[in-house]
């Protein structure tokens, strides 16, 4: 027994001293990592426009809101993280205390959740004497002890709340951006930086919130194909000296252009790949690990999308992708033609999934439009047919959508028949 563990330990020893042979610098290739100015490609303008909007914070004024616009991995995220890391450092040299804070509203939906994690990213306890509890306080408290938190600590707040249009309701901002007119906070000031992919955001808040959010607004286009390889070869040293073929960041860089420009999707290939040829064994990266890696990308993004969705939704994204699979030549399908498929799925006795009726399937496939997990367009009949009538289509390839839904144990008995 002692030999056997002597040898396992050994070989374990060995595995955790071994060099890693493809990687180098990893950390690079995180999509959330922040880098130095001089990695950021491409949005010198965006930089500077977001740096004019909350320049007076740096002396302690009252900030511009933003809202920046732009579709997913446009850089919308990196340039709010990083102007306001900036920002924070050179108010040092002007005697400004300034508080910065990031939410991820994907991850933190409600108006409570937000002022929780917005309270305990900013407070000091050791210097505020008041505790945030995780939970059982009311929302309005917990805004009370936030208020009291920015206006002991800070001259200014500059507060990204990214993908904000995933919040169930609007009210935070009207707090926030409210904040210093209502009597709520003293001294300090509070400056907002929204983030959206969905550029129509503005529409969905009342004349209250548009007249106290004063915001400048900025839309952030996709990259290039240059500009994606670029970034790519900015972000090389993430990989031992000559471990890439020659074709693996252009190639990495053409599949992402082809996703709208979004240097997100660019890295993840490029990182994957770099683990399949670790896996492999392999002595360099190459083409066909890019092409690998693309399908493992689209299947962990797509993924991440249908996590934690109800079966329902599941059967009837499903239904899109099966008709999408058996007519090749079109995009788009009426909700007659996919509740018609949706029938059939849910019919099959070893699902047990309940057939709602077309109405309620439609409203289905609408929250996945808000989602973006599937898009529509709505076309108007003529004569006696004059109504308007949705057509949905995929955002994703029908094989990559039915890859991750059969991983549902229910859909997999769909596959196997």
């Amino acid at each position: 027994m002692g030999n056997d563990s002597d040898r396992e330990s050994g070989s374990l020893n060995d595995f955790w001293g071994s060099e890693d042979p493809v990687f180098d610098r990893k950390e690079l290739l995180d999509i959330d990592l922040v880098p130095t100015e001089d990695r950021i490609i491409g949005r010198d303008g965006e930089i500077e426009n977001v740096a004019s909007s909350i320049h007076p914070a740096v002396k302690g004024q009252s900030p511009r809101n933003t809202l920046i616009y732009g579709k997913t991995g446009t850089g919308k995220s990196l340039v709010a993280k990083h102007v306001t890391q900036s920002a924070q450092v050179y108010s040092i040299d002007n005697g400004t205390e300034m508080g910065r804070a990031y939410i991820d509203c994907t991850q933190t939906k409600t108006e409570t959740r937000v002022v929780i994690n917005l309270a305990r990213a900013l407070n000091e306890p050791e210097e505020t004497g008041i505790s945030i509890p995780v939970t059982g306080l009311s929302t309005d408290v917990y805004y009370e002890r936030f208020w009291s938190i920015l206006d002991q600590l800070y001259d200014v707040a500059i507060i990204i709340l990214d993908e904000i249009d995933k919040l169930q309701n609007n009210d935070i901002l009207m707090q926030l951006s409210r904040a210093g007119e209502a009597g709520k906070l003293d001294s300090c000031k509070v400056g907002i930086i929204a983030i959206s992919n969905k550029i129509s955001f503005k529409e969905s808040l009342d004349e209250r919130i548009l007249s106290s959010l004063q915001d400048r607004e900025f839309v952030f286009p996709p990259y290039d194909a240059n500009q994606l390889r670029e970034i790519m070869f900015n972000r090389e040293d993430a990989f031992k000296e000559g471990v890439l073929s020659d074709d693996v960041i252009p190639l990495s860089a053409a599949f992402a252009a082809q996703e709208h420009g979004d240097a997100r999707k660019a890295l993840d290939i490029l990182r994957n790949a770099g683990e399949l040829a670790k896996d492999d064994g392999a002595e360099m990266v190459t083409e066909d690990h890019v092409r690998n890696a693309r399908e493992k990308a689209n299947i962990d993004r797509f993924s991440q999308l249908l996590e934690g969705q109800p079966t329902q939704i599941k059967a009837s994204v499903y239904a899109l992708s099966v008709l999408a699979d058996q007519h090749s030549d079109r995009e788009e399908f009426a909700t007659r033609e996919i509740y018609e498929m949706y029938q059939n799925i849910t019919s099959d006795s070893a699902l047990g999934i309940e057939t709602l009726s077309q109405r309620r399937m439609s409203d289905k496939l609408d929250e996945q439009v808000f989602l973006d997990i599937l898009g529509r367009t709505e076309r108007v009949g003529r004569g006696y047919s004059s109504g308007v009538t949705n057509y949905y289509y995929l955002l994703e390839d029908p094989s990559v959508v039915q890859a991750v839904i059969h991983n549902d144990t229910r859909f997999s008995e769909l596959e196997r028949n």
